[in-house]
């Protein structure tokens, strides 16, 4: 296997997924997960989709009637989840957001707090003819419940352009990094506060849009078809740690690691090949084969990273990489 001449793997924790697909009444596949730890436990926060969709046999979406909303697990050791509660209702034709998709949690500081950001793909109803927008909502926490804070909620980005797979993350001084993708490449814009984000100068995305190519922080190896963000940055002495996936020559989807240097959110190494490939029957088949989707990246304090990801858009799974091994190949690969 490719990755292991980098001498990192990443290892499943288990031989099935973390969730289950229809592991929820009134839900389907639960997969494309990000996860926070929040007082000693784990919450993964999924891609729940609702029963009654259906394969499209004819011109336009991969399936019909295919509308998903944000669910919450739970669980002490990041292995055995419970159910815990529907955060983002999806809208579907009655207007708001039609549908959530892949949510990202992350924890983004400000001035004088901390604040925890859901980000997520927005998905407007199909004969709308809107395209897909990065949507991103604040998180409150009670009682060992987060919930959506109601007023924060915004589709941000640039007006009209297709854009999704968004992570949030500080830089050094404080700045807010958001990384997105519009096809095929990974971008990078710099904001000086998370009220920035939701708000921008005015100009700020025609700005944006008009040198592209200059915030393009990562491109598609040789063959490959597309990459975007995976899991917001894990912070450490050497950098931070980005966990992506890449769309390969096979369009199968692995899971690639890049160092961002802290200061400027630019790319200071890539390791040359995967760390994850679908493998399994359960990542290799599905609802869309061949996917193993990153979009949880947890620092333990055993050494380890614990990810979560989607696989074959039907479950979720985790799995985990030593930090010492991670930072050591990024070093090499500088």
């Amino acid at each position: 296997m490719d990755s292991i001449r980098t001498g990192v793997v990443a290892r499943r924790l288990g031989d099935g997924p973390i969730v289950a697909a229809g592991s929820v009444p009134g839900y389907g596949p639960i997969f494309n997960a990000g996860g926070i730890v929040a007082d000693g436990r784990f919450h993964l926060f999924a891609r729940g989709v609702r029963d009654g969709y259906r394969r499209n046999e004819g011109a336009g979406p991969r399936f019909v009637d295919y509308v998903s909303d944000v669910l919450v697990f739970i669980s002490d050791d990041g292995r055995s989840y419970d159910f815990q509660q529907v955060l983002a209702e999806s809208s579907g034709s009655r207007g708001g957001v039609h549908s959530y998709e892949d949510p990202r949690v992350q924890r983004v500081r400000g001035a004088d707090d901390e604040w925890i950001v859901m980000s997520y793909t927005n998905l407007p109803a199909p004969e709308s003819g809107k395209p897909w927008r990065v949507g991103v909502h604040r998180l409150g926490y009670d009682d060992g419940h987060f919930f959506l804070n109601r007023t924060s909620g915004r589709v941000i980005g640039p007006e009209g352009e297709p854009d999704k797979d968004a992570v949030l993350f500080n830089l050094r001084d404080g700045r807010v990094g958001l990384i997105h993708r519009i096809h095929p490449n990974m971008q990078l814009a710099l904001f000086d506060s998370l009220d920035e984000v939701w708000d921008p100068p005015p100009g700020y995305w025609d700005g944006h849009m008009s040198q592209l190519e200059r915030h393009t922080i990562v491109r598609p190896s040789e063959g490959a078809l597309g990459v975007g963000a995976g899991a917001p940055p894990v912070e450490t002495d050497d950098g931070l740690v980005l966990f992506y996936h890449e769309r390969d020559s096979a369009s199968q989807y692995t899971t690639r690691v890049a160092l961002l240097d802290d200061a400027t959110g630019l790319v200071k190494s890539i390791l040359p090949d995967p760390i994850m490939r679908p493998e399994t029957a359960w990542e290799r088949f599905g609802d869309v084969d061949n996917v193993v989707f990153v979009q949880g990246a947890i620092p333990q304090d055993d050494g380890e990273i614990y990810l979560t990801y989607g696989a074959a858009d039907r479950c979720v799974g985790a799995a985990s990489v030593r930090t010492v091994e991670v930072l050591a190949a990024l070093r090499t690969a500088a």
